[in-house]
C-alpha cells in the first residue's frame, strides 16, 4: 500500500479507537505530507469536521492560500459530497481512497450515499427544500457589488 494511503488508514483506525468514525485524510504535494485530518464530529459537534475538510483547512491556513492546485488527497474512505465539493473549490487535482461510499453504508454510515443519490435529482425533487427568493426593488445586489469591486467583466 502507498505510504500516504497507509497513513490515512492508520489515522482512521486511531480515530475509531478514540471514539470517532473510520475516516482519515492526508493532503500531499511533491511527495510530502502537507496536512492531515480525521473526522472530529464526536469531539467538536460540527458536521463539517470531516477528515478531508480539516486537512484542507489546515493546509490553507498554513500556506495562506485557497488554491491547492497540484495537491493530492489520500482518504481512508471515499469523500462525501461536502468534502468532494471542497476539493473542487480548492483545486485539488487527484483523490485516492480505500473504502467506498457503499462500504460506508454497509457499516451504518450511509448518509453520504443518500446525499449523492439526492443530488442526482432535479432541485425541485430533492429531499432538502430549496426556495429562491428575489431581492426587493432597490436592494443592493451583493453579486453586482462584488463584480464592481473586483472589476470582473
Amino acid at each position: 500500500m502507498d505510504k500516504f494511503m497507509e497513513r490515512a488508514v492508520v489515522l482512521a483506525m486511531d480515530n475509531v479507537n478514540s471514539g470517532g468514525q473510520p475516516f482519515g485524510a492526508v493532503l500531499v504535494k511533491d511527495d510530502q505530507i502537507i496536512a492531515e485530518g480525521v473526522n472530529e464530529l464526536h469531539k467538536k459537534f460540527d458536521v463539517s469536521g470531516h477528515a478531508e475538510l480539516l486537512a484542507i483547512r489546515r493546509a490553507q491556513e498554513q500556506l495562506k492560500t485557497n488554491d491547492l492546485s497540484g495537491y493530492t488527497m489520500y482518504a481512508s474512505g471515499e469523500p462525501c459530497p461536502m468534502c468532494l465539493s471542497a476539493m473542487y473549490f480548492a483545486g485539488i487535482e487527484q483523490v485516492y481512497f480505500c473504502g467506498s461510499i457503499e462500504d460506508a453504508a454497509g457499516v451504518g454510515l450511509g448518509k453520504s450515499k443518500e446525499i449523492y443519490e439526492d443530488l442526482k435529482k432535479l432541485r425541485v425533487d430533492r429531499s432538502l427544500s430549496m426556495i429562491q427568493m428575489q431581492l426587493e426593488e432597490g436592494q443592493v445586489n451583493p453579486m453586482i457589488l462584488w463584480k464592481e469591486r473586483t472589476k470582473i467583466k
